[in-house]
């Protein structure tokens, strides 16, 4: 049964001599609270829970918060530091609320005799089951401090690589995004001023203006439409991905077909794969549950499904490198650094090696991505804006040559 969560209440009160005292301090409810206030020597004569601000609250937990808290832990166990200790280390300098909040209730949970691992499993929404295996492997052999250092360094370089995709895919999609934004501004506040000027030319507008103003008229006319449009299809589309097994794999598949951005996917999934097996391998992990958490791990459908299938070929009693092979999936490198391994016995670390060559050459795509689009970008942006221009300017050059 899941223990109450620690909320912050506001008190007042008198202490032994009489003087009025207030302050804050944590407990699961106000008559609890009132005991503890107790004793501490202190009477008190308000308690209520502190109020959460309007604006400026704590922030959410993310993916770094739990990325940096491992590093923590690590490097506080492998200084001698006592487990319970160290979450009381780590609490004390964290200024998230929502982080402090839940590692305390991790220590409270270890405190009274529960085991890490079974109380990470209490909060699935941060630690998942590949981290929680690990734990629960570090602590069976008695080696938790290496297997925490294991999985620091394995988020570290997981969170690197989505840095990474981020921002191959931010910097082009946010471009994208202003141009739109200029385009339409243009055509419903800016074209409509030169429009109501061409009215008194009297004169026959060149067809590449007339075409821009139908375009300006339409616009006018549907913007709401098409922004409304916009957003609905966005919204549509993350909802149909996450309730649609089919629409997800499909997306997934051809995503990777993607010219440029589909190759960096492709080869952030490989990174992935290989870290992942790597960390879990070399935890001590059987290759089959190994592979279960390798799956779980993908990120992607189309690689989800062919690590399930070498997980049955592997069950079966077939080499992992066979395995990979027959799916016809991954690359021809990754192949033979996984047999290589498998034939020295030192598979984790060949899958390290595989991990750190994808790794950074999906570095040095996103590198070449970046220095690619700026000159594409640019030349986009002037011909969607120069366009405009020129076609608004087109009748006041032909009045010139006229007169």
């Amino acid at each position: 049964m899941a223990t109450a969560q620690a909320k912050t209440f506001i008190y007042k009160g008198k202490d032994k001599k009489g003087k009025v005292t207030q302050g804050e301090i944590k407990g699961t409810s106000i008559m609890l609270v009132k005991a503890q206030l107790r004793k501490q020597g202190v009477i008190p004569t308000s308690v209520k829970k502190k109020s959460k601000p309007l604006f400026g609250g704590s922030k959410p937990i993310k993916s770094p918060d739990i990325c940096a808290l491992t590093r923590q832990m690590a490097t506080m166990m492998k200084a001698g530091v006592p487990l319970v200790q160290s979450f009381d280390i780590v609490a004390e300098g964290t200024e998230n609320e929502n982080l402090r909040n839940l590692i305390e209730a991790i220590r409270d949970d270890v405190s009274s005799g529960l085991s890490f691992g079974a109380s990470l499993r209490k909060h699935p929404k941060y630690f998942d089951s590949l981290f929680c295996s690990l734990v629960e492997a570090g602590e069976l052999s008695g080696a938790l401090e290496t297997m925490l250092d294991r999985i620091a360094t394995y988020k570290e370089k997981t969170e690197s690589l989505k840095a990474k995709i981020k921002k191959a895919l931010t910097y082009p999609i946010a471009v994208i995004v202003v141009a739109v934004v200029v385009t339409g501004i243009l055509l419903v506040k800016v074209v409509p001023t030169f429009a109501s000027t061409f009215t008194g030319f009297g004169a026959e507008l060149p067809a590449f203006t007339l075409f821009v103003l139908h375009i300006s008229e339409v616009a006018q006319e549907w913007w709401l439409i098409w922004l409304i449009g916009i957003v609905v299809a966005f919204f549509s589309f993350k909802e149909a991905r996450r309730r649609s097994a089919k629409f997800e794999a499909l997306v997934d598949k051809y995503s990777l077909k993607i010219p440029i951005v589909g190759n960096i996917i492709y080869q952030a999934i490989i990174a992935r794969f290989a870290r992942t097996l790597a960390t879990t391998f070399a935890a001590g992990v059987p290759l089959v549950d190994a592979l279960n958490s390798v799956a779980g791990a993908a990120g992607n459908t189309v690689y989800r499904d062919a690590t399930l299938k070498v997980r049955d070929d592997v069950t079966t009693g077939i080499q992992l490198n066979q395995a990979l092979r027959a799916t016809g999936k991954f690359p021809i490198l990754l192949l033979q650094m996984t047999a290589i391994g498998e034939e020295s016995g030192a598979l984790d670390e060949m899958l390290e090696k595989a991990a750190d060559h994808y790794e950074e050459a999906v570095d040095n795509a996103v590198d070449n991505l970046t220095i690619l689009l700026e000159p594409m970008i640019m030349s986009v942006l002037g011909v969607l804006v120069g366009g405009l221009l020129i076609a608004m300017y087109l009748p006041i050059f032909k009045l010139g040559s006229v007169i």
